[in-house]
């Protein structure tokens, strides 16, 4: 989540009148700096206003942002007065640049409408769109055709655009782990490591065994492994859970840290069933929820593509992601469903009480999450080899979920997402669950069953389809269903 830079590009057109640039430029720094956005832009020094309106200009332009390339997440276009579109379509062409762009343009003020005053940006807006167009540079668009760049309005495009940003810079190269080998049974969560490289997301491996045997090697004593229990400890109440399972957990902790770090990983999916308990004897779900919540996603089951819709959202909402499932419904109600893990979801996402009084909680001695055993796995492997999952019902709030897939038949990645709400609806269950509530969801479990989606979603407690939906669609040209 490192500080976003954009470059900014002030439109001017020489018979419109170029003091709007000065005060537009002036305004619109203004903003980006209270955002804490770094910006690369021309100075007033070097063109008129900092502003770009001919070829000379654009070469300036683009040289400056060719320099910071390696910094540059985005571009934003501002159009104090109508603009020369010939002249930031060369300027982002010449950088080289393949970032987001969002055009912005600023509204006439009815009574200053005379040759002094007039921007017509309402028009030259189109224009620019129209050259971005022509070059095959990809572009976004602020909610309202023109808008004021002080208004709450822009700051909420801005916002989203941000979002977008470090959402496709951040999958882009992006690096995650696959640890451990897919269960057998689970052939839900197959998907193409091909079509991911291809779009810049590589998929490191290891074997389970190769986890199991660094773990085992070290001591109870080491200062890693004690470290990682207080962590743990600190984390989430352990409950009545045995120090021996404390300490496996650590262990295991201790290594995947150290194996990501030298893989420069930034996500993982993991295999848990059932090998993990088997034969280490104990759940990963703590070690994964503390990664998750530190905006390392990891996902259950091996299933990388799930945790790629966790990646995407932690991206453009800097918040943790859940991987849970599509699991129940929720009495008559069309629009309401259960969703469920047995958990591994990020602290984050947890209720810090009961949310209502009457409900009958996991753990009513302690509210909030707790670590309990996994109660689905111990009638086959035993209770002692299940203890480490993170358990309680996730906040009652506004979310956005995600799910992106690999379609090895039509060559493609593919993904669905939307938003909803999480609600306060009594429930008596077990795991990490909540109550969603999402309009029109049985087209959305249509949408899902007919083009073969996984069961897993991910979700994130913030509101951000629009700014993934641009992102992964248009930036990233991933076949996207946005449900409304």
């Amino acid at each position: 989540m490192k500080q976003v830079t954009l470059g900014l590009i002030v439109g001017n057109r020489g018979f419109f009148p170029a003091h709007l640039c000065e005060t537009g430029r002036k305004t619109i720094l203004k903003v980006l700096e209270a955002e804490g956005i770094k910006v690369i832009a021309l100075s007033p020094e070097e063109t008129t206003y900092g502003s770009i309106e001919s070829v000379s200009d654009a070469e300036k332009c683009a040289a400056l942002f060719k320099k910071h390339a390696e910094a540059i997440d985005g571009v934003l276009v501002t159009l104090p007065n109508f603009g020369d579109e010939r002249a930031v379509a060369n300027a982002i062409r010449w950088s080289g640049l393949d970032v987001p762009v969002l055009i912005q343009a600023t509204p006439d003020d009815m009574t200053k409408m005379t040759v002094a005053d007039r921007r017509d940006s309402f028009c030259g807006k189109m224009s620019v769109c129209n050259n971005l167009r022509q070059y095959g540079i990809k572009y976004s668009l602020t909610a309202q055709h023109t808008v004021a760049p002080d208004s709450a309005a822009f700051l909420a495009d801005l916002r989203q655009f941000v979002g977008v940003c470090r959402t496709v810079r951040g999958l882009k190269g992006a690096r995650v782990g696959l640890i451990g080998a897919r269960p057998a049974n689970f052939i839900t969560v197959r998907f193409s490591e091909k079509l991911f490289e291809r779009a810049g997301i590589s998929v490191e491996t290891i074997d389970l065994s190769e986890i199991f045997g660094k773990a085992l090697k070290l001591a109870a004593n080491d200062a890693k492994v004690k470290a990682k229990v207080e962590q743990v400890r600190a984390y989430v109440p352990v409950k009545d859970t045995p120090a021996d399972a404390l300490v496996k957990m650590a262990r295991l902790g201790v290594v995947i840290d150290d194996w990501m770090a030298d893989n420069k990983l930034t996500a993982s999916a993991i295999q848990c069933w059932t090998a993990m308990e088997e034969f280490y004897g104990v759940v990963p779900c703590t070690i994964m929820s503390m990664m998750s919540n530190n905006l390392m996603p990891s996902a259950c089951e091996t299933d990388i593509a799930g945790l790629m819709g966790m990646v995407a959202m932690a991206l453009a909402s800097g918040k943790p992601s859940a991987l849970v499932d599509w699991n129940n419904n929720y009495g008559e109600d069309p629009d309401k469903c259960v969703v469920f893990h047995c958990s591994n979801l990020p602290k984050d996402v947890f209720a810090p009480k009961p949310i209502k009084p009457e409900d009958i909680t996991v753990c009513p001695d302690v509210p909030g999450m707790v670590m309990d055993y996994q109660a689905i796995i111990a009638g086959t492997v035993g209770k002692e080899n299940t203890f480490g999952t993170v358990v309680g019902r996730v906040k009652a709030e506004p979310f956005t979920y995600c799910r992106v897939s690999t379609d090895d038949f039509t060559g493609r990645i593919l993904a669905y997402l939307g938003e909803g709400e999480l609600t306060n609806d009594p429930l008596d269950t077990f795991g990490g669950f909540g109550v969603a509530r999402i309009p029109n969801l049985q087209n959305l479990l249509h949408h899902i069953c007919e083009n073969g989606y996984e069961h897993h979603t991910a979700i994130n407690l913030s509101q951000v389809a629009g700014a993934v939906n641009e992102a992964l669609g248009k930036y990233l040209g991933w076949g996207v269903y946005h449900h409304r």
